[in-house]
């Protein structure tokens, strides 16, 4: 059958209407053949009508299957928005000659409603040659060149992925917002929204006034500058959110290199937002080819170790270091498609960074070959590879995913990382071979420690998982199982369990305390760090024992699960007690902390009368205690008596007289009652 070609030469979307009130979109436009994507343009941010002004070369097999365009509006972290269809049918196409077709964009669940237009000049010639992949032409209109430069698909993600500056916006607070509830005041918080990247504040209760003190880093995509939309909402519960008001910056208006304070009257309501606006320009963040990157320079990798050396600790504090990673390749992928095979791409993370490969279709040992260059400004950040398999007509398919902390990191280190699942909480199918290399000044990386960490992107809310509530469970027990034994080996050497352990104990805390020196308290921590690194030097590390513990934990919880796919087949009813065991064992945790608080509360608020009156005589007579006497030799009596209560009368029973004097007094639900 005689193959076609179809030549695209550019798209001019002359009106987008958005399905939202008076909000603008990120619009993009995938084009597909007989079910099949071919091509997906670049992303146009914030704009209502978008020029892409692309060109591509689509071989056809025959005229008979139309091509199908699609426009979506992009979402960071979320399912991308649909915004129209349409279909071009290229039997109606003459040869040989350009030709301009607009396209109605439409709904198929609404046809009567108007979405908007799309611009196309189409040719339609005949093959020529043995073409074997499709090229793909990219002009930049804000040159306004005519002359077009030829790009590979990577340069076409790579010019709307990377950003040029870094927008620090710090929300300090509101001043005489509107009411919203019916005491009169309002639960307020700030959502920002920069093309694709959004944030969310905390909400402050009860307040017209709110004092927020956040910050959040946008990543500027365009050297012109750009808008940040700003709404202020009231957060109700059990029902929607009411909307306050909303206002706009204008990042063109703003110089670089300085910090901007802005006070924004809210446009749809009443009140204003105070904000702390700071623009700056940001360093190397890039994607390239394996056989081009600049750490294999040793030019390059010199300026750059220049410029992170112990010299230059103090310039620009927000830069810490660099991290290039190398995605080589992976191995033994999942097969997401009924044929058995994947289209997998990749997808690199760094805090809110994020970059992706191309796509390898129909393959499951995929190839990709590229470098990737981050800021590093938190050491402590963790570095996420994802695999993804790609679809049609939906979302991503998730295929495996490795977390890699950047102090963890082997410069120059080809390894092959076994896949995990979603949550990292077990293996998936596949490897996926990196090379990373991590360059970073030290006296930044620590000043930086002591700085708020980075926000990420808002996320979807998390759903309720029994295994995951499980697993939480079982951290706070090991915490609390660690406490409490701990207080059973102290407790043991007052009970003289082991005379000769009693003795050395008893003797260690009559030095320790007739010696004692607030500076013996960090001299004890340094003590401790220092055992735990010797430990561990020498091949005593007690983190094997503990991580044996965890996989023991984790095994009970695999087998717990296979109980509980086994009872599937026999009810429901395992699965609700299980969750019901957890629950109880929460609920009595909750009611003793909540008991014992209220009790304390409940004895200042004269509850009982005689309880505070018995409180008043030990508190003056604990000031008179402690006014005249040292309080060394309190502490050195207080351990004598404990330590030889036993001997001095081996029957008696421990007790602790601050709880058995607080268990007297009731808590609010027993005064209730």
């Amino acid at each position: 059958m005689t193959q076609f070609q179809v030549t695209l030469l550019r798209w001019l979307a002359l009106v987008v209407i958005l399905m939202f009130f008076n909000r603008t979109s990120d619009p993009y436009v995938k084009f597909k053949i007989a079910g099949k994507e071919v091509f997906r343009s670049k992303t146009i941010h914030k704009n209502l009508n978008p020029v892409w002004d692309e060109r591509i070369c689509l071989l056809v097999e025959t005229l008979r299957d139309p091509l199908y365009v699609k426009v979506f509006d992009y979402d960071f972290g979320f399912q991308d928005d649909f915004m129209g269809s349409a279909y071009l049918h290229l039997e109606s196409l003459e040869h040989q000659r350009t030709l301009d077709v607009t396209l109605d964009l439409k709904d198929p669940q609404y046809p009567e409603h108007n979405l908007g237009s799309l611009e196309l000049a189409v040719n339609l010639s005949a093959k020529e040659g043995d073409i074997r992949d499709a090229t793909m032409l990219l002009r930049r209109n804000w040159k306004r060149s005519s002359k077009c430069q030829s790009m590979r698909l990577s340069d076409v993600h790579r010019k709307s992925q990377l950003w040029r500056g870094i927008v620090s916006i710090s929300l300090i607070e509101g001043r005489s917002l509107q009411p919203m509830d019916a005491n009169g005041l309002s639960d307020p918080y700030v959502k920002f929204r920069m093309g694709h990247q959004k944030y969310k504040s905390k909400t402050i209760p009860k307040t017209l006034n709110p004092q927020w003190r956040e910050q959040f880093d946008f990543h500027l995509y365009e050297e012109q500058g750009g808008f940040v939309d700003i709404t202020v909402w009231d957060k109700d519960t059990g029902k929607k959110d009411d909307y306050i008001g909303r206002c706009t910056v204008d990042l063109s208006l703003l110089s670089r290199e300085h910090t901007h304070k802005l006070e924004l009257p809210l446009e749809d309501g009443k009140g204003v937002l105070v904000l702390l606006v700071t623009l700056t320009a940001s360093a190397a963040v890039s994607i390239s080819d394996l056989s081009v990157n600049m750490l294999d320079n040793p030019q390059e990798r010199h300026h750059i170790m220049q410029r992170y050396s112990l010299w230059r600790s103090f310039h620009n504090l927000k830069d810490v270091g660099v991290v290039q990673v190398k995605v080589i390749r992976a191995e033994g992928l999942m097969a997401a498609d009924v044929t058995g095979k994947s289209d997998p791409f990749c997808v690199v993370e760094l805090s809110n960074d994020r970059l992706q490969t191309h796509t390898v279709y129909k393959n499951l040992n995929p190839e990709w070959n590229k470098v990737f260059t981050f800021n590093v400004k938190d050491i402590h950040s963790v570095l996420e590879v994802t695999v993804y398999d790609e679809d049609r007509d939906r979302s991503a398919d998730f295929l495996g995913k490795v977390a890699i902390p950047l102090l963890n990191i082997q410069n120059g280190e080809r390894k092959a990382y076994a896949l995990k699942s979603k949550e990292l909480t077990g293996p998936t199918k596949g490897v996926i071979f990196l090379e990373i290399d991590v360059i970073f000044n030290a006296v930044k990386a620590g000043l930086n420690t002591l700085t708020p960490p980075e926000q990420k992107y808002i996320e979807e809310e998390q759903r309720v998982s029994k295994q995951l509530l499980l697993h939480n469970f079982n951290r706070v027990r090991r915490c609390i199982m660690f406490l409490i034994n701990t207080g059973c080996y102290i407790n043991s050497c007052f009970e003289w369990d082991s005379p000769q352990r009693s003795i050395c104990a008893f003797v260690m805390f009559v030095i320790v305390v007739w010696n004692f020196e607030l500076y013996m308290v960090p001299l004890a921590l340094l003590l401790l760090l220092a055992w735990n690194y010797i430990l561990i030097a020498s091949g005593k590390d007690t983190r094997q024992e503990m991580q044996v513990v965890e996989d023991l934990l984790e095994d009970e919880d695999e087998e717990f699960d296979k109980d509980d796919k086994d009872s599937e087949k026999k009810g429901f009813m395992n699965k609700l007690y299980a969750i019901q065991d957890v629950c109880i064992s929460v609920q009595n945790a909750l009611d003793e902390v909540a008991s014992y608080g209220e009790r304390i509360k409940n004895t200042f608020n004269w509850t009982v009368p005689f309880l505070s009156w018995l409180a008043i005589v030990a508190l003056g007579s604990a000031t008179v205690i402690i006014y005249f006497i040292p309080l060394r030799l309190i502490v050195l009596a207080w351990g004598v008596n404990k330590f030889t209560k036993k001997l001095r009368d081996p029957y008696t029973i421990d007790n602790n007289e601050l709880l058995d004097f607080l268990s007297r007094v009731p808590s609010d639900v027993q005064v209730v009652g």
